[in-house]
């Protein structure tokens, strides 16, 4: 009997306890299927004429850096009129040799000169008065013979003579160091008093102050790249540059794979040679839909937009994504032109979800 009794209040609470359990579970399904609608804005992918550019890395070089030296050698350097720096005009006087030798070369080819004119005079004097004789038949045909090579010994000499003079002449103008091109003075080696060799560096030129962007392009990228296209540089100082292609190196370094190309600089005396700078190649203009970067979802190393059907729900679909420009996707493949997608907060949808449109403003 106490058994019994014992039992029927356990028997109630267990009762009680699933009836309590199960009516939660029976009210929750009605909840979830009247959830609110999340609301979104809506985009369309928008055509556009899309530049591509090819990002480069490079130094500024000069164009072109000329090696000026004399050409005569063991002479003092008498006068530098340049510094490093100075602009300079072509045929400008950048500096003077000791020419006090080389004056004095001048001085006896002349007069070597001279005296051959007056062996020439005498020689061609003697011909003539034995050419008269010979006539008269006064005069042997051998002596004329004689006094005809006389006559052209005496020429040949007067010429050598003054080729003599010439390169006596040459070699006193060449202690003047002219400029030989218009451009700007970027190192000076020699100092007044220096006795100097032909060939040695005495200063360097960088020809018309014109310098060059010379970017490393990966192989992969060279075939996009041509003469005349336009690029915008900038250097690490924050100086913005333009300049066009001028040629592509025919050849790849073997150490880093890329390949040299030359763009033309007009920059004058804002780049400096040495200088790294960062540019954008446009390799041409393609036909691109773009999206604004909030409506694409990275997602496990892939991209994705929701598709909005009806203005009900969404649905999530896998795109490939290419340039990135203002704010703006290009989407290259999984989209059209009549597509409506989300365009914000993307992160916060999932396939599938119940959304509700909202108007345009």
């Amino acid at each position: 009997m106490r058994n019994s009794m014992t039992l029927r209040p356990r028997s109630a609470l267990l009762c009680a306890l699933l009836v309590a359990l199960s009516c939660p579970l029976r009210a929750a399904t009605p909840a979830s299927e009247g959830a609110t609608a999340q609301s979104v804005a809506v985009t369309a992918p928008v055509p556009t004429q899309l530049v591509r550019r090819l990002v480069a890395t490079g130094s500024i070089q000069a164009w072109q850096e000329v090696i000026i030296a004399p050409e005569v050698g063991g002479y003092q350097v008498a006068t530098m009129r340049v510094e490093i720096g100075d602009r300079v005009k072509k045929g400008q006087e950048l500096a003077t040799l000791s020419a006090g030798i080389l004056e004095s070369q001048v001085a006896i080819a002349r007069a070597g000169v001279k005296q051959s004119e007056a062996a020439l005079t005498h020689s061609r004097a003697a011909l003539g008065r034995g050419e008269a004789m010979f006539a008269s038949g006064n005069f042997a045909r051998a002596d004329l013979d004689n006094l005809r090579t006389n006559a052209i010994s005496a020429e040949a000499a007067l010429a050598t003579a003054q080729a003599n003079l010439d390169a006596a002449e040459l070699r006193l103008r060449y202690t003047h160091v002219l400029a030989p091109d218009d451009g700007v003075i970027t190192a000076r080696s020699a100092v007044v008093g220096q006795v100097v060799q032909a060939g040695t560096e005495m200063l360097r030129l960088l020809r018309q102050e014109r310098v060059e962007w010379r970017a490393e392009v990966p192989e992969a990228d060279m075939r996009s790249v041509r003469a005349g296209q336009s690029v915008s540089i900038q250097t690490s100082e924050g100086t913005a540059l333009s300049g066009k292609v001028r040629s592509v190196a025919p050849t790849v370094q073997t150490g880093n794979r890329t390949g040299i190309v030359y763009v033309d600089v007009a920059a004058r005396g804002v780049a400096r040679p040495g200088m790294f700078a960062r540019g954008e190649i446009e390799t041409g203009k393609v036909k691109a839909l773009m999206v604004p970067l909030s409506a694409v979802l990275v997602q496990d190393g892939y991209s994705y937009v929701f598709l909005v059907n009806g203005n009900t729900t969404v649905q999530r679909r896998r795109v490939e994504t290419g340039t990135v420009q203002g704010g703006q996707i290009e989407i290259t493949s999984g989209l059209t032109a009549k597509d409506q997608l989300v365009s914000s907060g993307v992160a916060f949808l999932s396939d599938g979800q119940r959304v509700s449109v909202k108007p345009a403003p």
